[in-house]
């Protein structure tokens, strides 16, 4: 009997074969040594290389962020084994295709041959539809090797865990995408159009998947570019941004921009000024409240963490009382944040930790600090090693919060103003404790 997706083995082969495939495709591994990044498993000392030396495999998950291999991985153990492959998806499968893969698999098994059953996206399935693996696992009918992004702690069933091995697909590093790239430069027989830097930007755009970097490289390919591109000029290429701007009132814009200059300027007089031409032209009264409260967190930060109090009780109180008397609250913010000190410390912190959120992608933080609800995840170390912050001398333990693959940043950088000025003498403190502990 032909089940779902019976010889996709073998259809995949020639996709892969054609001119006409997707990059992606024409590039699967064709051996478990052309893997990228997956060393740990692979490699001659990794568990899936001592099962392949071993020639016994056992049913296991495969768990992994998008585009680490986890699919190519299944096939090329197929080609490794003596098993009848078999792939079906948990998105479009169901409980009578389960049954139809089952019954083929022990009529199968019964003429001596067990079948690799990989299931991609195995979380998808129910816990009824997982347990109805659990006899064929057990038999040896089906060698299960299940695909998924999710924890397999929280997603899989105890029953289905516990009769596989749960092997862990690192998300792919700076090194491994631009292998990627290599190789897909050799398979076009040509370099792509960037810059050192454009290239850099491409593979952290990708965040550790090698299929999206793939395909951004596959449109970078087809398209006719003579000069490398410079990052700028890569993000016009694959992201293409209209952008919207109101013109139609730049007398409006201007005086916002007036009574925002003037506040961080510590000029009361002249906030209040241009927040009058505003009000009394009609602007919109919660529009300049908007305004206000991000002057707090852009302006003044944590030199004066009240700024931030005060703008929200105005909007607060503007919309119990309503206009004229709530425009008094208005008036009693703009003077707040006039006079406050001012430090935009807090703004560029946001700054420098975004672009590093978004440089850095999905690095894993330390595992000291992970939470362990399951057995699994305290099996694989999460948790290990936590010191507890209030058994600490000093309530400071030093630890390193950071992911293994970054050094700790100093993001926030506080001014010596306001209360920041003793925000700075906390952080001094602390940081000497650390060295003292650390060194």
């Amino acid at each position: 009997m032909q089940g779902l997706f019976d010889d996709k083995k073998d259809q995949h082969s020639a996709l892969d074969n054609t001119p006409d495939a997707p990059l992606a495709d024409r590039l699967r591994p064709r051996l478990l040594t052309d893997i990228v990044g997956q060393d740990h498993l692979v490699g001659a000392e990794g568990t899936i290389g001592r099962m392949i030396a071993a020639g016994r495999l056992s049913s296991i998950i495969l768990w992994g962020p998008p585009g680490t291999g986890k699919t190519s991985l299944a096939r090329l153990l197929a080609d490794q084994t003596e098993l009848h492959f078999k792939a079906i998806s948990a998105v479009f499968s169901g409980v009578a295709e389960l049954k139809k893969v089952f019954a083929e698999a022990e009529m199968r098994f019964q003429s001596g041959k067990a079948t690799l059953l990989f299931v991609d996206e195995i979380h998808r399935f129910n816990r009824s539809q997982q347990d109805s693996f659990l006899p064929y696992v057990e038999r040896g009918t089906v060698v299960l090797v299940g695909a998924t992004t999710e924890n397999p702690s929280f997603e899989l069933n105890a029953a289905l865990l516990s009769r596989a091995q749960v092997l862990i697909l690192n998300r792919l590093d700076a090194a491994a995408l631009g292998l990627l790239l290599e190789k897909a430069e050799r398979l076009e027989g040509k370099p792509l159009p960037l810059s050192v830097d454009a290239r850099e930007a491409l593979i952290a755009s990708a965040d550790g998947d090698g299929r999206f970097l793939l395909n951004q490289a596959e449109t970078l390919f087809s398209l006719d570019i003579k000069d490398p591109l410079d990052p700028p000029q890569l993000a016009k290429v694959l992201h293409r941004r209209m952008a919207v701007y109101d013109k139609d009132r730049e007398g409006h814009y201007n005086l916002i921009s007036a009574l925002h200059k003037a506040m961080r300027g510590s000029d009361p007089q002249a906030a209040l000024y241009y927040l009058a031409r505003m009000l009394v032209a009609g602007e919109q009264p919660l529009f300049l409240l908007r305004r206000i409260v991000r002057f707090a967190s852009e302006d003044i930060g944590m030199a004066d963490p009240q700024a931030l109090v005060q703008a929200l009780a105005a909007k607060q109180a503007f919309e119990f009382l309503g206009s004229p008397e709530g425009e008094l609250a208005i008036v009693q913010a703009c003077l707040y944040c006039a006079t406050a000190p001012k430090s935009n410390a807090a703004y560029k912190a946001q700054k420098a930790a975004w672009k590093s959120a978004k440089d850095t992608g999905s690095l894993m933080p330390p595992q000291n600090i992970l939470n362990a609800p399951t057995k699994l995840m305290k099996e694989i170390g999460y948790g290990a090693g936590y010191s507890y912050d209030h058994e600490s001398d000093d309530g400071f333990s030093g630890d390193n919060y950071w992911p293994e693959e970054m050094q700790p940043q100093h993001f926030y950088q506080p001014v010596d103003r306001g209360f920041e000025h003793k925000i700075r003498e906390r952080l001094d403190y602390w940081e000497k404790l650390r060295a003292e502990k650390t060194g």
